[in-house]
């Protein structure tokens, strides 16, 4: 079974269970490795302006200075001078030594033993390595749905694409709830003023890589490049340096937990997968094998099962008009059930999202 079937399997099982964590979560920083101020290797940049009330209407695009970033949705080439900074500011003794994974899989991988607390083989949130903290994977309490959305923000395809941003934002602002929205750092540069509608909405903005890699597939440096890239997008596009990410497919172990505690980063996973990114769409060059009643069904379990223990952390996407159109449909129906919260306000010490104030 390759790697990403793995993971299909036991999310599926995951979304329609109630098998949540039952151990306590140790959310204070154990060690004093985890930076206290915004990292110095970032360049600084202006704030966005604050509103009282959450902004909508279309959205002027306009890229950020592409030639200040690398190339769209490609390896970022981790020689340049912005990233060696960000790498000689990690302290390498503190990173464990796994190699990278192959990306078809590692079948020697010891799952009963896992010494990396590898999340895509064994759903490992608690690291084994004891200076790290634990995964963010549900809400405290069991009434609460963390509501995230990944891969924004969406950029129009063309002039005629009504679903790219702020097509999403605009409807959630219908209903005045905000969201955690894990950010493509190449999404970013491309559509800077959807970042800025945004966090004026409210909304949280956290990290998740500049060109979506399997994370545990690549080396040392190439992780503190996909991190640092989208970073800076997100602090010059908004003027805040977030504290939160989410690997992409969640594919994350010790050695990728331990360089993006040391940039300043907590891992946010979740344990309830909407699975609209199955949905065929232009996202996935409409190869998506669910169609709208099968993602109906996920929402629908939540709703109808109430965790025992801790609330629902979703999982949902804005990539394309099918996601978000889920997410319309939705939406209203989650929050008659459910108090529907960003995922700072859900998990109440987890600490700030931003290094700003």
């Amino acid at each position: 079974m390759l790697p990403f079937e793995r993971i299909f399997v036991f999310l599926l099982i995951l979304s329609l269970s109630d098998a949540l964590p039952t151990s306590s979560r140790m959310l204070p920083t154990r060690t004093a490795l985890l930076p206290t101020t915004s990292p110095a290797y970032l360049p600084s940049f202006p704030a966005s302006r604050n509103t009282t009330s959450q902004p909508t209407g279309p959205l002027l695009r306009k890229s950020l200075n592409l030639g200040h970033y690398p190339p769209l949705w490609a390896a970022p080439n981790t020689q340049h001078p912005e990233v060696q900074r960000a790498i000689r500011s990690i302290d390498w003794t503190h990173v464990p030594s796994f190699l990278p994974r192959p990306p078809q899989g590692d079948a020697s991988y010891d799952d009963g033993h896992d010494p990396a607390c590898w999340w895509s083989r064994t759903e490992c949130t608690r690291p084994k390595q004891a200076y790290l903290p634990e995964d963010i994977a549900y809400c405290e309490n069991p009434h609460d749905f963390g509501l995230t959305y990944d891969d924004g923000p969406l950029n129009p395809r063309d002039a005629n694409d009504t679903w790219g941003e702020p097509q999403l934002y605009d409807f959630l602002a219908t209903y005045n709830q905000q969201a955690t929205l894990f950010y493509v750092g190449s999404n970013v540069v491309s559509f800077p003023q959807a970042a800025q509608r945004a966090i004026q909405a409210g909304h949280t903005l956290c990290v998740h890589t500049w060109s979506h890699p399997q994370m545990t597939t690549i080396s040392n440096e190439m992780i503190v490049a996909e991190l640092y890239w989208t970073l800076r997008a997100i602090k010059e596009a908004t003027g805040v340096t977030s504290r939160c990410w989410r690997p992409p497919f969640g594919d994350v172990d010790d050695r990728v937990r331990a360089i993006a505690h040391q940039m300043g980063l907590r891992t946010i996973l979740w344990n309830s997968d909407s699975f609209d990114w199955k949905l065929p769409s232009v996202a996935n060059d409409y190869q998506g094998t669910f169609d709208d009643l099968t993602v109906d069904r996920f929402f629908q379990a939540w709703i109808d099962r109430l965790p025992p223990r801790h609330g629902r952390l979703v999982l949902e996407h804005e990539t394309s008009d099918k996601t978000i159109q889920m997410s319309e449909k939705w939406l209203p129906r989650l929050k008659n059930a459910f108090e529907v919260k960003k995922v700072h306000d859900c998990v109440p010490l987890l600490s700030s999202p931003y290094w700003e104030s």
